[in-house]
């Protein structure tokens, strides 16, 4: 057993640390079921998929992102004239990779 004389790295920090993975795997994939951290999969194989599915960059972005487009804050879905959208607008997108940098 090792031991580390230094403090623990908060999760918040260790998930930027890691190299070379989308920020969108900090939160579990709603559509293939994988928990956070973990790489997404094929549904029907379980092969690994070298980016993420769509719905969970969607609702990555949701959760750390307000949107500039309907103007609603984090954890907020966004919205077209009132109805919720299934995405988060494109400007979602930009708000959120800015703010994981």
């Amino acid at each position: 057993m090792t031991l580390h004389s230094g403090a623990p790295m908060p999760d918040s920090l260790r998930h930027y640390m890691r190299a070379k993975q989308h920020p969108a795997r900090s939160v579990p994939c709603p559509h293939c079921g994988v928990a956070a951290h973990k790489p997404c999969e094929l549904r029907t194989t379980g092969r690994q998929m070298p980016q993420p599915h769509p719905q969970r960059v969607s609702d990555w972005a949701q959760t750390i992102a307000c949107c500039p487009a309907c103007q609603v804050t984090p954890e907020t879905p966004c919205h077209d004239d009132g109805r919720e959208r299934a995405t988060v607008h494109a400007r979602r997108y930009q708000e959120a990779e800015a703010t994981a940098a």
